[in-house]
């Protein structure tokens, strides 16, 4: 069983015990991550600590990567191309302009719009 109170270090200290409310609090709180978030991971990789911290990290990772705008691949370039009913060369000037971020590029592009819309 992964949480054996009599133990206090060794194995048991390397595992998550869903089971245990003050574990699942203790390890949400850790690795800043919701309990349904970290309940999820656990099924995921198993109740290893280092599984679960590796794996959470790793989704961490992906969704920061797809909120920004990568140039210098060409599938990405094509994809928010089309996304934002751009051309290719005003994709860079945006991000140029705005960063990376397709957050902030969305915002300069709904900008310049309107100010394009004023004009006429």
């Amino acid at each position: 069983m992964a949480d054996n109170k009599a133990k206090r270090r060794g194995t048991d200290s390397k595992l998550i015990a869903l089971l245990e409310p003050y574990e699942v609090r203790y390890w949400s709180k850790k690795l800043k991550v919701t309990p349904a978030k970290l309940k999820y991971a656990v099924k995921k990789v198993g109740h290893s600590a280092r599984k679960v911290e590796a794996y959470i990290k790793l989704q961490k990772h992906k969704a920061r990567d797809k909120a920004l705008i990568a140039l210098s691949q060409p599938y990405e370039v094509r994809y928010w191309s089309k996304k934002f009913k751009i051309t290719p060369a005003k994709l860079k000037a945006a991000v140029k302009a705005a960063g990376h971020s397709s957050k902030k590029v969305a915002a300069y592009l709904a900008k310049k719009r309107t100010t394009k819309r004023k004009k006429k």
